[in-house]
């Protein structure tokens, strides 16, 4: 169909408005793009403008390319332009994070609802996933096992480990009850919750019944060592809990008890992987070993960093009292 003029022409479809939104702005692409250069010119970056004008506006990135082309075409906002610009200038104002600002926040295939007190998924996590699949033994993929996502935060490791092991059952553990709400709204929200146990817990400690029993256990703990947290970013620093970012003076606090854990928690031949931060991964290795693991492999992220560890419970160890 050819684009018309506005009076001719009707608007883009796009989704209903957000819960407690008053409703979306029609209005021409071309006063939709000035309305964008005239909020950057106040300041703040294109990137995250977009970010804002996709997951609170409904204007997909590859829509946004297409609008330069057809100036005349009409679009109906998820929010009014009025309720975008708050948004906007909160961020920019009190480096309030765009996904606590719309509650919301894409990962892998998933949309995740994410506030203040969750973590907020970063993207290098991301392959964790990928790497967990890859390190069960095939004829697992298919069958009942048993995982476990320690520090479930979002609950975005146990959602798409669900998803991608659709006969297993997984275990969602976290210390924070406000991350654990969290993760269980959203384990609801994506039709997993059958198959998700939300488990308050602090790493190992409230997973004692399934000693033994876990033939994958997941985990994003805290890993940035204290002195660095309080150099981040302000729109980290200052909004996302810090019970899920320090690590303890050398960031590795998180990590050993995970690992100290391993032994007894994982079923014989169980895989245990850890993300941790860009400069740890030898520490982490020589960890993994002391404490008894075997396999202990190191894995890049999508920028070839080191930022991954697994390694194996021994297939003839007994499980500890």
């Amino acid at each position: 169909m050819e684009h018309g003029s506005p009076t001719t022409t009707p608007p883009l479809a796009g989704a209903v408005s957000p819960a407690g939104c008053p409703g979306g702005d029609v209005l021409t692409a071309e006063e939709l793009l000035q309305w964008r250069r005239a909020l950057l010119l106040e300041g703040g970056r294109p990137a995250d403008l977009d970010w804002l004008l996709d997951l609170g506006g409904g204007v997909s990135w590859p829509m946004l390319q297409s609008l330069w082309l057809h100036p005349g075409q009409v679009i109906q906002l998820l929010r009014s332009r009025h309720a975008l610009e708050q948004l906007w200038r909160r961020h920019r104002r009190d480096a309030e994070p765009l996904q606590y600002l719309v509650g919301r926040c894409p990962w892998r295939d998933l949309e995740l609802a994410v506030a203040p007190g969750v973590l907020i998924p970063r993207q290098e996590t991301e392959l964790l996933v990928d790497l967990a699949l890859q390190l069960l033994p095939p004829e697992l993929a298919c069958a009942p096992l048993l995982w476990a996502d320690l520090g479930t935060g979002s609950g975005c490791l146990a959602l798409a480990l669900a998803r991608a092991l659709p006969a297993s059952r997984g275990l969602a553990a976290d210390v924070s009850p406000a991350a654990l709400a969290q993760a269980a709204a959203n384990s609801q929200h994506t039709g997993v919750a059958e198959r998700v146990q939300p488990l308050l817990s602090h790493w190992w400690e409230g997973l004692a019944p399934w000693c033994g029993q876990l033939q994958l256990v997941v985990a994003n703990p805290p890993y940035i060592p204290t002195a660095e947290v309080d150099r981040l970013e302000p729109v980290v620093r200052d909004h996302e809990p810090r019970l899920a970012l320090d690590g303890g003076v050398d960031g590795l606090a998180a990590i050993r008890e995970i690992a100290a854990g391993a032994g007894s928690g994982l079923a014989p031949g169980g895989v245990l992987l850890l993300e941790h931060h860009h400069d740890q991964s030898d520490a982490v290795q020589a960890l993994l070993g002391q404490l008894g693991l075997v396999e202990v492999s190191r894995h890049k992220d999508l920028e070839g960093v080191w930022r991954f560890a697994s390694g194996r419970r021994p297939a003839t160890s007994p499980c500890d009292p």
